[in-house]
């Protein structure tokens, strides 16, 4: 082999090099959009084949008291009234304030819980522990620390005491799971001990 081919060959070979530092971060980048983008569709279809219909025709319309994020304090909770069609079956009631409660309010700077978190399953065990099984976008997607891990818990107890007082404790599951914190701070090892929620005044009142 000539000189000549040698230093052809080592070019040829750094620009192959060179082409792979540059395009392998990029096509990295890519695949992991990719995932995230199949994981929310996976996710959003989930939501939309469990989450069940919050009411129908025969169900009187109630006030219900919703607890999102206070305007004049983002580590504070403030009762939204909504009139919302709820059945008297406890169960069923639960699952119709937690998904209005995932739907969020109309200001969207107020959520306490993550837009693509879905409810799964809610059950309610003789002893009056409710324990609410949630999507893993609950963990994934809550902002991590102890104020808004504790915001969004609050938010579903507080939520579940102003409208279903057959619930006496909570149990948070992620995708039937136990797990330790909700994202890195707040234990869910345990239950939360619900009390009748205070009567506060509604700040607003709407219709879904």
């Amino acid at each position: 082999m000539t000189p000549r081919w040698r230093v052809w060959i080592i070019v040829a070979l750094a620009a192959v090099v060179g082409a792979a530092a540059v395009y392998f971060p990029t096509l990295r980048q890519r695949v992991k959009q990719t995932a995230k983008i199949a994981q929310q569709t996976e996710e959003q279809a989930r939501r939309e084949l469990t989450q069940p219909f919050l009411g129908n025709s025969g169900d009187p319309r109630v006030k219900a008291k919703l607890f999102w994020a206070s305007r004049a304090d983002d580590e504070a909770l403030t009762p939204v009234t909504v009139d919302l069609p709820l059945g008297s079956d406890p169960v069923l009631r639960a699952k119709q304030v937690l998904n209005s409660l995932l739907a969020g309010p109309v200001d969207t700077e107020l959520r306490t819980l993550p837009p693509d978190a879905a409810l799964l399953e809610f059950y309610l065990l003789p002893n009056g522990t409710g324990v609410a099984d949630f999507s893993e976008a609950l963990a994934t997607s809550t902002p991590s620390g102890i104020a808004s891990e504790q915001l969004a818990v609050e938010s579903i107890a507080r939520t579940l005491e102003a409208n279903v007082p057959q619930v006496k404790r909570l149990k948070i599951l992620i995708h039937g799971q136990e797990v330790d914190t909700l994202a890195g701070h707040l234990d869910l090892t345990g239950t939360f001990t619900l009390f009748p929620a205070p009567a506060l005044p509604a700040a607003t009142t709407k219709k879904p």
